[in-house]
């Protein structure tokens, strides 16, 4: 029979070798996620899709913080304190950003993809979205979505809104 103290210790043990596994899994998992450059207007970026869209906000870490320094000539004037590197989840989904080094970066040739559960979620998302920016396609059926959409945010970032349609 074994005693209390070595059941928990087995129990430890498996819970252990069970982490490292998981740890190694997850690590090992292929992953595509957006990273977008706002061209100094990170932080307003940041507070406008976690306002408007729910967006958690993971960490930010600003280019003065950087443990190494950032290479000579390579930050624009006035960057020290701008965003350079932010990870965001918006509805779970990771999506991460920066100010870039200088004011330069556009957003061309893309748009991000917002697929969520219902038609009420969409009109929200996509209002929030073409506040201060230009609805491209107003929100309406189409063969593959019950309600779908484009919109270019305040950021110039181009969105596409929708709910699934049947499979």
């Amino acid at each position: 029979m074994l005693t209390v103290q070595q059941i928990s210790a087995s129990f430890r043990s498996w819970l252990i070798g069970l982490w490292i596994f998981l740890e190694s899994w997850a690590m090992s998992q292929t992953a595509i996620t957006p990273y977008l450059f706002f061209s100094g207007r990170c932080e307003e970026a940041i507070e406008f899709y976690r306002s408007r869209l729910g967006a958690e906000v993971e960490m930010v870490m600003r280019f003065h913080e950087s443990p190494d320094p950032v290479p000579e000539g390579m930050l624009q004037e006035g960057f020290e304190n701008k965003v350079m590197h932010a990870s965001l989840r918006i509805k779970g989904v990771p999506l991460m950003m920066s100010d870039s080094c200088n004011s330069q970066a556009q957003f061309d040739g893309f748009r991000l993809a917002l697929t969520v559960h219902s038609e009420k979620e969409a009109q929200e998302a996509f209002e929030a979205l073409a506040d201060g920016g230009s609805v491209d396609m107003p929100l309406g059926k189409t063969f593959w979505s019950p309600c779908y959409g484009m919109v270019t945010d305040r950021f110039n970032l181009g969105w596409m809104v929708m709910v699934p349609g049947p499979m």
